[in-house]
């Protein structure tokens, strides 16, 4: 270890948005020294469409922030809109009526921009204790004689740790910084951009999200009337709809009709945000004396608005098994850590895919559209459930379902057949490489 240590923690956490300021709240109110870095100084805004599915509502409620939320306006998201083609489902997320409802009873989602959402969990997790160091960049790793991570090096100084934990995003200097690998990859098949507006006519608390054509769109309400409406064109756009972006999303926006009319002649507030690429992975998240957490560790297709309650859980996973292994040392800790990679990784594996499935590029398919369908009859509350994590998406993409959808897509003529057929080809070759994937994996060797 570095002989200028100024500073020594149980636990340095990188990282204080969602996933870093929500663990360090939970640790410090286990009593555990905790120190929260970011080299941001908040407010402070990061590429985000901010929905919270319930299942996240319910862990910000638990951290003891609700009534900040409200004070900031955060909107609720009651029901879920989703529109495949010419398919419709419309669910009630807080509907104590549905059988089964939500695991989270009648919590609903919540909208509210990272600007306000992350200074209000700073703001939580130095009111519970952690000490909170902002503006302050990770510049290196301490490590001991035997090579295990044992603190972290700033510009201001040195800070010794029982264990580090990298939460700082995708762009993680902590994964960076221990060679963590990835694995299970996809590119981006779509740029995301969206804006925000004031006077759209839609006051029903919805997620709204839209497949049409080759079209992708999505819209949720945020604080101060506000709401978000983007759309999600192919990568193949991209240098087309960055040469003229308003044109092109205003194109965009009208194949979705019905959202084109509740937000026409709203006042857009502030420029449009535009993610013109990024890639999906999962990365090797424990190791001697560190440990990946949020987005650091996992990063899915933002179609299935998953980012933000993934790492709320996660917090509260890894803040429990860091509490109660750092008293033991560091072997416990070790083993700890390795443990809540299993977990997430078993939690995240099938969402990873499904996420990758709703988010890909090109027209919907028969057999996806007549599977939508069959599920908005049938329950639609069964996708809700999928987003809130209370069912798993191979609990509701089974076999049965997937038979009967290609028979109805059969039933629209001797036309289907050959795209029927290539879809039902497309899903059998994913579903074959990422078995493979994950048995090569489970053997030590790399995926294919």
């Amino acid at each position: 270890m570095s002989a200028d240590v100024t500073a020594a923690a149980d636990v340095v956490v990188v990282g204080a948005r969602c996933a870093g300021a929500s663990l360090a709240v939970h640790l410090a109110r286990a009593g555990v020294r905790v120190r929260l870095l970011d080299k941001a100084r908040f407010p402070s805004d990061t590429a985000s469409t901010h929905i919270v599915q319930p299942r996240g509502t319910a862990a910000l409620t638990r951290l003891g922030v609700a009534d900040r939320l409200r004070a900031a306006g955060a909107a609720a998201i009651e029901r879920l809109a989703l529109r495949y083609d010419d398919v419709h489902l419309e669910a009630e997320y807080a509907d104590a009526r549905a059988r089964p409802a939500l695991s989270t009873g009648t919590t609903p989602g919540l909208s509210l921009r990272r600007t306000a959402l992350d200074a209000i969990l700073v703001d939580a997790a130095r009111d519970a204790g952690a000490q909170v160091c902002t503006r302050t960049a990770v510049t290196g790793l301490l490590r001991d004689g035997t090579g295990r991570v044992c603190g972290v090096r700033t510009a201001t100084g040195d800070i010794a740790a029982g264990v580090v934990v990298g939460a700082d995003g995708r762009d993680s200097t902590v994964a960076r910084l221990v060679g963590a690998r990835r694995h299970s990859v996809y590119a981006a098949p779509r740029l995301a951009a969206w804006v925000y507006l004031r006077g759209a006519r839609d006051d029903a608390g919805r997620l709204r999200i839209g497949r049409i054509g080759s079209s992708a769109l999505i819209a949720v309400p945020a604080e101060d009337g506000l709401q978000l409406v983007g759309v999600v064109p192919s990568v193949r756009e991209r240098t087309e709809f960055l040469a003229d972006r308003d044109d092109c999303f205003e194109r965009e926006l009208r194949r979705w009709p019905e959202l084109h009319e509740l937000v026409a002649g709203a006042e857009r507030v502030g420029p449009m945000r535009v993610v013109p690429d990024w890639q999906a992975y999962f990365r090797t998240s424990a190791g001697p004396g560190w440990v990946l957490s949020g987005d650091a560790g996992h990063f899915k297709d933002p179609a299935a608005a998953q980012g933000i309650t993934d790492a709320l859980r996660q917090a509260e996973w890894l803040a429990s098994s860091l509490a109660a292994s750092l008293p033991h040392g560091a072997r416990h800790v070790d083993a700890a850590t390795r443990d809540f990679a299993r977990r997430r990784d078993d939690d995240c594996r099938e969402m990873h895919w499904f996420a990758h499935d709703m988010g890909a590029a090109g027209p919907t398919g028969p057999l996806l559209r007549e599977l939508v369908r069959g599920i908005a009859r049938d329950d639609p509350m069964l996708f809700a459930r999928v987003l809130n994590r209370d069912l798993a998406p191979s609990e509701v993409v089974t076999a049965g379902r997937l038979a009967h959808a290609a028979g109805a897509a059969l039933r629209g003529g001797p036309g289907m057949l050959v795209p029927l057929g290539r879809e039902v080809a497309s899903v059998g070759r994913r579903r074959t490489h990422r078995a493979l994937a994950r048995a090569a994996r489970g053997r030590g060797r790399k995926p294919v």
